[in-house]
């Protein structure tokens, strides 16, 4: 795997939006976690909502649950690791201000640009086309299922009636019958 695929597969989409960890931009910038987090907050006016945000306990574990998140261990349950977006992974090189830091930013954006080419030349219409000739087959499917089960309850009701009918011969029958007489041992009531 090359360096853009490695920086790519650290990228994730949170709130409709393809992110970077704390964690991941310190590896990534050769500094740790906690030294990154202090140059951001002494540098905090650089860092509005669109460029950085804290992810939430639900957005953490959604993330751990998917990925293997090496940071998780190292970092302290009650601290939500730090979220930025690709300008705020851009960003923290003027603010780490190292050689390192220039050129993790330079693989970093192509990274992010190599994804949006991918999202782009992805055709969508074609896409598109194929997931309608897909719902129209599923369309179908269940039609012919419904239309099988009409004929089914149509033949069940019929049985269902016809079964009826020969119950109700079979009572009036046994109501036109005589009473017959009682077999076995009959004790004599009359003395």
């Amino acid at each position: 795997m090359n360096e853009i695929q490695i920086i790519q597969s650290k990228i994730y989409e949170v709130r409709g939006r393809r992110i970077m960890l704390d964690s991941d931009l310190a590896e990534l910038y050769h500094v740790e976690t906690r030294v990154l987090n202090q140059a951001v907050k002494r540098n905090a006016n650089r860092f509005p909502d669109d460029f950085m945000f804290r992810l939430t306990e639900t957005e953490r574990d959604t993330i751990s649950s998917q990925f293997v998140m090496t940071s998780k261990g190292k970092r302290p349950k009650s601290s939500l690791p730090l979220a930025f977006t690709e300008h705020g992974a851009l960003m923290l090189s003027s603010v780490l201000r190292s050689d390192v830091a220039v050129e993790t930013s330079v693989k970093i954006t192509r990274a992010f640009v190599a994804m949006r080419q991918t999202l782009l030349t992805f055709s969508i219409p074609a896409k598109l086309s194929e997931l309608q000739r897909d719902i129209e087959n599923l369309r179908e499917e269940v039609n012919d299922i419904l239309a099988d089960q009409n004929d089914i309850n149509e033949s069940t009701f019929a049985q269902l009636d016809a079964i009826s009918e020969a119950l109700k011969e079979l009572q009036a029958e046994k109501r036109e019958q005589k009473p017959r007489r009682r077999i076995g041992f009959i004790q004599d009531t009359e003395e």
